[in-house]
């Protein structure tokens, strides 16, 4: 083993032991939710990087670890619909995974008066679009 790590040079050496002991060698995190969300959309990075006018390749500059900026994280977060926490990995769940819990864990009676309030919302936010519209 010494010859082969002798051969590769120091740098290179350093490099292995490093991903090797501290994991680096797999990918981060972030990039395994971003891929979690771009297999959700059924399109692949190209695609994304494109409809975000991201120059190619840049998503798959993240496998390795690096964090992206913080406009670059609140621009994915909203594109997939998801919490910028979610992808950094500080929260779990997807909110909409969270939501969807916490209706099923509602009785009849709850589900019925969350209806009634969506109703009235929408009636609501309906009146208020046509009043605008007839301005």
């Amino acid at each position: 083993m010494f010859v082969i790590l002798r051969r590769w040079g120091f740098k290179k050496i350093i490099i292995f032991f490093c991903k090797e002991r501290f994991g680096m060698a797999r990918e981060s995190l972030f990039y395994h939710r971003l891929r979690k969300q771009i297999e959700s959309k059924n399109k692949n990075f190209n695609q994304i990087e494109k409809e975000l006018g991201y120059p190619r390749n840049s998503l798959n500059n993240y496998k390795t670890g690096v964090e992206p900026s913080g406009l670059r994280l609140v621009e994915l977060s909203e594109y997939f619909e998801v919490s910028p926490s979610y992808l950094i990995g500080k929260r779990e769940a997807v909110e909409s995974e969270i939501s969807e819990k916490n209706f099923h864990s509602l009785n009849f009676e709850q589900k019925m008066e969350l209806y009634e309030i969506c109703q009235s919302w929408a009636a609501t936010q309906i009146s208020k679009s046509n009043e605008t519209n007839n301005k």
